[in-house]
């Protein structure tokens, strides 16, 4: 029997995909990212995953100043060959949203967070805020589910180094001041 034929966006030009072309390709899978001018495919979510995102944007929805708006799973661009998604994000007041956005500039968004998957560790510990900090967004989180038991891991941009900088680890509340005030009762995952 012979294999069905592979798709053409399965094998990229020479000089790597760019930003845009995620809007543009065909019988994409849902949630593909872009880094390093390669494409990622996300592999279907634990239940962890689901539920510490319900509390997390939860937890942000009633938190935000005014005029911020909090997305989930949506792309943000941090240059051509990079546009990650991030699994939740915060975005300034100053940011206009049109119905059909798929993606945002990095100028506009003041949070990322990444809830760590066993398929997704070396992205999100390592490469991910990487590209988020250099891109200057100011504040990253990283999630991770430790023996069941969420952890957050807090990171502020340390504008000298353009590094992120931790400054805080969290595992039963998420209380900070900064970049705004917020009480996230994180043990609330055991209640879904």
């Amino acid at each position: 029997m012979k294999p069905p034929s592979l798709p053409d966006w399965v094998f990229p030009p020479p000089e790597g995909f760019v930003a845009e072309d995620l809007d543009h390709i065909p019988e994409l899978p849902a949630h593909t990212e872009l880094i390093d001018g390669s494409l990622v495919f996300v592999s279907p979510q634990r239940d962890f995953h689901t539920s510490i995102m319900y509390v997390l944007q939860k937890g942000l929805l009633e938190s935000v100043p005014t005029g911020h708006r909090v997305r989930r799973e949506m792309g943000v661009k941090l240059g051509p060959s990079q546009r990650p998604e991030p699994d939740m994000l915060v975005l300034g007041p100053e940011t206009t949203i049109e119905r059909d956005t798929t993606f945002f500039e990095a100028r506009h968004v003041l949070l990322v967070a990444e809830v760590v998957s066993p398929d997704s560790a070396v992205r999100d510990r390592k490469r991910k805020p990487q590209l988020y900090a250099e891109a200057g967004i100011k504040h990253f989180w990283r999630v991770e589910n430790d023996a069941d038991r969420i952890v957050v891991y807090v990171y502020e941009l340390d504008p000298a180094t353009a590094a992120y900088a931790l400054t805080g680890i969290h595992h039963d509340r998420l209380k900070l001041t900064v970049p705004f005030d917020l009480d996230i009762d994180l043990t609330e995952i055991d209640r879904l």
